[in-house]
Parts: C-alpha cells; sequence; structure tokens
C-alpha cells in the first residue's frame, strides 16, 4: 500500500504541474475574449475562433491516430533505438499527411473562405500555413507526454500559448487587423517548431526510420481516427453548423460562453497524465495500482467540477459580462450551463475511458464516438435554424452524455474500477450550500466576484470536510505531499 501511495504521490505532483499549465492556459484563452470581441466584434472573434477548431480538426487527421500510439508503445520503451525508429516513423508519416492538406487547403481556399470566414480569402491561406506547423508543434509536444517530462511540457505549452497572447495582444491594441494577428499565431508556431525539433533531437538523436513498428501502430491508432473525427464533430462541428446557418456573428456569441463553460476540464488535466502512468502498472498486471489511480482521479475531479458546475452557471451572465460586450453577454450567457455539465460528463469519460484504451479495445471508443457524432450533427441541423444557439449547446450535452453512458458500460464489463459514489452526493448538498451565496448577494464586477468566489471556496472546502467527503487520510496525504513538493 506505503508504495501505491508513493506512486501516487508522484501522479498527483506531475498531475499539479499539468493542473497548473492547463489553468494558465485557460486564463490565456479568457484573456484573449476581451481583447478580440471588443476591437473586432462577434463577427471578427467567430473567425477567430473557426481558425481554431479547423486546426484542432486537421492536426487530429494530419496524425492518423499515431499520437495515442506513441503513448501506448513507447511510455514504457528505454531502448534509444527503439523510441527513434517509433518517433521518427510517426514524423515522417505525418509530414506526408500534413503536406496533402496543406496543399488541399491552397486549393480550396475561396469556398473554406466563404463557408467560415465571412469570404476573407487571405485568412484561409494562413490558416494552412498555421495547421502545417501546429500539427508537428501537436507530435513534439506529445513526446514530452509520452515520456512523462512534464516540466518540459508545461514550459513549452506556456510559453507557445503566451507568445501567442502577447502577439495577438499588441497587435490588436496596435490597431492592426485580424489577418495580422493571426501571423503573429504562425510567428509564434514557427519559433517553438524549431526550439521543440532541436530539443527532441539533442535528446534522442536523428535517425531515418526503417517503419518496423509502423504497421502496429497503425493497427492502434488508425481505429481510434473515427473516434477523434467523432469527438471533434461533437465538440466543435456546432460552430460550423452555426457559422453556415446563423452566421460568423453568432459563432462570436456563442464561442465565449462555451470557453467559459469547459474551464472546469482544465482544472483537473487526467486525460494527459494517466494515459502515459497506466500502461506500466496495466503491463505488469498491478491491477490495484490502476484501480488506485482511477478511483482517485474521479474523485479529485469531481471535487472541483461538481461545485463548478453550480458556480460558473450561476456567475455566467455576470462573468461574460465583463469579459464581452453587452451584445455577446445577453445572447450567450445561457450556454454556459449546459455546455458545463455536458463538460463535467466529459470529464469523466475521460478518466473511465483509460480502461478500453489499455485493453485495446479502440475499436468500441471509435464505434460510440461514430454514433454520437451522428447523433450531434444531425440535432444540430436540424434544431439550430429553430432554437438558436441554446439548441447548439444542448444537443452537445446530450452527445457527452451518450458517449459517457455507452463507455460506462463496455468498461465495467472489462474492470471494476468500484467507484464509491457517496461521494457525489456530499459534493453536491456542499455545493448548493455554496451556491446560496452566490443567490444571496448576486454579485458584479470583477471584485465583488472574486470576493464570491472566496466565501464560496471556503464553505464548500468546509461542507465537504463536515460531510466526510474527505477522510483524515486524504488530508494527511495532501498536506505530506504539500510538504515534499515545497
Amino acid at each position: 500500500m506505503g508504495e501505491t501511495l508513493n506512486a501516487y504521490k508522484i501522479f498527483v505532483q506531475r498531475l499539479g504541474l499539468m493542473g497548473a499549465t492547463s489553468i494558465l492556459v485557460a486564463l490565456s484563452t479568457l484573456m484573449l475574449i476581451p481583447v478580440l470581441t471588443k476591437s473586432f466584434g462577434a463577427v471578427g472573434y467567430g473567425i477567430w475562433i473557426q481558425v481554431g477548431v479547423t486546426v484542432a480538426l486537421l492536426t487530429n487527421i494530419a496524425t492518423v491516430g499515431l499520437l495515442p500510439s506513441m503513448i501506448r508503445f513507447l511510455a514504457a520503451e528505454k531502448n534509444k533505438e527503439m523510441i527513434q525508429e517509433g518517433f521518427y516513423s510517426i514524423i515522417s508519416v505525418t509530414l506526408l499527411v500534413i503536406s496533402i492538406i496543406l496543399i488541399i487547403l491552397l486549393i480550396f481556399s475561396k469556398p473554406i473562405a466563404v463557408g467560415l470566414f465571412d469570404g476573407n480569402i487571405a485568412i484561409a491561406n494562413l490558416m494552412a500555413f498555421i495547421i502545417f506547423f501546429a500539427c508537428f508543434n501537436s507530435v513534439f509536444l506529445n513526446y514530452y507526454r509520452t515520456f512523462q517530462q512534464i516540466r518540459k511540457y508545461s514550459l513549452f505549452t506556456l510559453s507557445q500559448t503566451y507568445l501567442a497572447v502577447m502577439f495577438a495582444v499588441y497587435l490588436t491594441l496596435s490597431g492592426h487587423d485580424l489577418f495580422s494577428v493571426l501571423i503573429g499565431l504562425l510567428i509564434t508556431y514557427l519559433i517553438f517548431f524549431f526550439v521543440m525539433i532541436y530539443d527532441i533531437i539533442t535528446e534522442i538523436g536523428f535517425k531515418i526510420p526503417n517503419f518496423k513498428c509502423l504497421k502496429q501502430y497503425l493497427a492502434f491508432g488508425v481505429p481510434t481516427i473515427p473516434s477523434n473525427m467523432s469527438y471533434w464533430v461533437v465538440e466543435s462541428s456546432d460552430r460550423y453548423v452555426i457559422s453556415i446557418l446563423l452566421g460568423a456573428a453568432f459563432v462570436g456569441y456563442y464561442a465565449p460562453s462555451y470557453t467559459l463553460g469547459t474551464v472546469i476540464l482544465l482544472l483537473a488535466p487526467f486525460s494527459l497524465i494517466l494515459p502515459s502512468v497506466l500502461p506500466e502498472y496495466y503491463d505488469k498486471q498491478e491491477m490495484d495500482k490502476v484501480r488506485t489511480f482511477i478511483n482517485y482521479s474521479l474523485k479529485y475531479f469531481l471535487l472541483l467540477a461538481i461545485p463548478s458546475l453550480f458556480g460558473l452557471s450561476l456567475l455566467s451572465k455576470p462573468i461574460l459580462s465583463i469579459l464581452t460586450t453587452p451584445t455577446i453577454t445577453l445572447n450567450g450567457y445561457l450556454v454556459t450551463p449546459f455546455i458545463i455539465l455536458g463538460t463535467l460528463i466529459f470529464g469523466i469519460y475521460q478518466i473511465i475511458n483509460n480502461i478500453l484504451i489499455l485493453e485495446k479495445k479502440t475499436k468500441i471508443i471509435g464505434t460510440i464516438w461514430i454514433i454520437a457524432a451522428v447523433l450531434n450533427l444531425t440535432l444540430n441541423i436540424v434544431m439550430v435554424p429553430h432554437f438558436g444557439i441554446l439548441a447548439a449547446a444542448a444537443v452537445t450535452l446530450v452527445s457527452y452524455l451518450f458517449a459517457f453512458a455507452v463507455t460506462l458500460h463496455y468498461s465495467i464489463k472489462y474492470f471494476n474500477f468500484r467507484f464509491k459514489f457517496g461521494f457525489v452526493l456530499k459534493s453536491v448538498v456542499a455545493s448548493i450550500l455554496m451556491s446560496s451565496i452566490i443567490v444571496l448577494i448576486n454579485p458584479e464586477g470583477v471584485l465583488n466576484i472574486l470576493i464570491v468566489v472566496g466565501l464560496c471556496a471556503v464553505v464548500y472546502v468546509a461542507a465537504i470536510i463536515i460531510l466526510k467527503g474527505i477522510n483524515n487520510k486524504e488530508i494527511e496525504f495532501f498536506k505530506e505531499l504539500l510538504q515534499r513538493s515545497s
């Protein structure tokens, strides 16, 4: 048991660093909302969001499912030659696919611009090159995740994120147009492309691969492509549907509330750590350790996510009124409760989903997300023209709920992690008590919101302790962890 706790302490320390990184990345996104919405309006911000959504989509396509393969097969690898072979095989395939995508994007830039970017062909062309380098950078960052080099992962992620933010803020406030801001984003990706590839080559050397492991990697990774693509449809295609059916301005109304609703997922980034931690114990048949990691991860994600669901739902309107324009706030604030509940459900999914990955049941995952994607896209096309952006938010919630329910059904078949659901009820009760403060005070303005959030945190923690949602052993565990980390 002591060895398990020690392993979990290392896990939590890494998780804390990843959590801090994710929070800072989330803050950077929130920082850009007032700068871009108040300078370029709902239409300009909608175009910015569409660029980000398209980058995410085509990055997933270009890596052809090889990023999870890197984690699954190289995370426990110690042989340097095998690491070189695996990494450079993945890079070579990525180069081939992303080059084809780049050419296609440039050829079809005009219709893409009309459908997504309010007719701006220059932005459509520029986006093609942004995607090219963003794709490689995602592979490089995945390398650091694979080998649990969390400090480097966090350093490069934060540096890349905040350099892009600084470019965006400076260029926007200097009076430049959105195209210039996106040039700044491209320059950022270029800089970190060279920094990270130099660092990785220095660490493992360079080798021309013979692709002897590629068949195995593709056999594992290709079945995840439908899953990744379908997940993108569920997570992001609503912006495309809204843009095509309602216009870019409505994407601008929808996106800030959506971003606010996804904050809880960034508070506990278990999906970034667990895939590289669990295979080592699973391959050694140390199932008690696997169960411990999954149960602790579920508990502490919900410990943060449940009060965030209550708090952010109630504070959505005053927070958005600070970050955006009155028009965007009034059109979008009701989106947040749907998105945050969907994000909570998806956060649970990301943890239990590791069971199917460990069992190499990626075809099941792919099938689940294909069905969820068809459900999502169909409902969005039918509902959005009649009920607007609120329908898109509700459809996202329904899609996540479906994926979670089916994944839970199959995961329990292969591995019973025996989670104690009594904690959920205690957290809900504590969150209701906490929420009464928000309802009574109804804060407005930055200072008042911060004060209320602080009061709510105190009330929630006190209620959880009184209700014995966290036991003394767990409190002592975190005290010791903090002492060792300081």
